[in-house]
């Protein structure tokens, strides 16, 4: 189970970082100052960029501590 834990903390830490490029990737490809759409508008992307960039850093933070081993430690052992 403990490796399991690794496993996924080493693949939350790289999921983080590919998020955040996909956001931006996603605001610069669709912020456009002549469409018409919703999707254009750059105060959308900021809201989008706000509420997902911590859940990315989040995610990186929690796979470092899953790859440090925080999560195997019994209460016992405290």
């Amino acid at each position: 189970m403990n490796t399991i834990k690794k496993a996924l903390g080493i693949l939350w830490l790289l999921l983080g970082p590919v998020i955040t490029y996909f956001l931006f990737a996603g605001a610069v490809h669709n912020i456009d100052p002549d469409g018409k759409k919703d999707i254009n508008n750059p105060v959308i992307w900021i809201i989008i960029i706000t509420i997902f960039l911590p859940i990315a850093i989040g995610l990186m933070i929690f796979g470092w501590y899953a790859l440090k081993g925080e999560y195997s430690k019994k209460i016992a052992d405290q």
